[in-house]
């Protein structure tokens, strides 16, 4: 039990690969089942994030390993699903480019602590972030607006505004506890 925590990890971040295809090759066609099963399997990839910390937390499994790569499984995830929006014209690039700028940057900072033989876990605010993240791309890739009509469109963009904030708001989380524990250790 102690490697399962990571080898789901590991699975989440080939998830990332299957369902961009299928997104893509739906295409711009938002009634495709394709669609749906990308939207699926995107969703179904971001849930076993709760279910790998649950096991490591449970089977005392948490690891430096996990620590890191938990985080950037969710990128890998969030990422690809927003560059694959872009590309289809359903997210403006600058909303994934300021994302991804963020996630890059924190992950960077987190490698480099590494090296300090510091593991950043992830900050309350980060996990409110993914949340966000995780409803706002499912709410975006979901193919509902046909169904729901033009409020589903409406509702698509509070929630990736609401994604957008949380997002810069924890990566000043991550800086700001960061100088902290930096004056505290020099102090």
């Amino acid at each position: 039990m102690k490697n399962v925590p990571n080898v789901i990890t590991i699975v989440r971040m080939l998830f990332a690969p299957a369902f961009i295809v299928l997104l893509l090759i739906a295409g711009t066609n938002i009634e495709s089942p394709l669609r749906w099963w990308a939207a699926g399997l995107f969703i179904f990839g971001m849930a076993t994030d709760g279910v790998d910390g649950w096991l490591a937390r449970r089977f005392d499994a948490v690891s430096n390993f996990g620590k890191l790569m938990d985080p950037i499984a969710d990128k890998v995830l969030t990422g690809s699903a927003l560059i694959a929006l872009s590309v289809l014209g359903e997210l403006p690039w600058w909303v994934t480019a300021l994302i991804l700028v963020r996630e890059i940057g924190i992950t960077v900072w987190r490698m480099v602590e590494l090296g300090d033989n510091v593991v950043v876990a992830a900050s309350w605010a980060g996990k409110v972030k993914t949340v966000f993240q995780f409803v706002a791309i499912s709410a975006a890739l979901l193919p509902l607006a046909p169904l729901v009509g033009d409020s589903y469109n409406v509702l698509n963009l509070i929630l990736m505004t609401l994604a957008t904030i949380a997002t810069l708001a924890s990566g000043l989380d991550y800086l700001v506890a960061a100088a902290r524990a930096r004056r505290a250790s020099r102090g």
